[in-house]
């Protein structure tokens, strides 16, 4: 059915699948929302300093 060097170059196409479908779960559930939120908060936090700055050379 399978010879040896076939055997390992099937199961090294699996660890690199699962490896690549974990990762892809890891960034898409905690990356990348972690990275936006983050992101938001900090434009929020801009957008509110600037206001401030305004409000006080009025």
């Amino acid at each position: 059915m399978f010879e040896f060097d076939q055997y390992l170059g099937f199961l090294a196409f699996l660890t690199i699948l699962t490896i690549g479908f974990w990762l892809m779960i890891f960034l898409l559930t905690f990356v990348i929302p972690y990275w936006i939120f983050g992101a938001t908060i900090e434009n929020i936090k801009l957008k509110a300093a600037e206001k401030r700055k305004a409000r006080g050379q009025a």
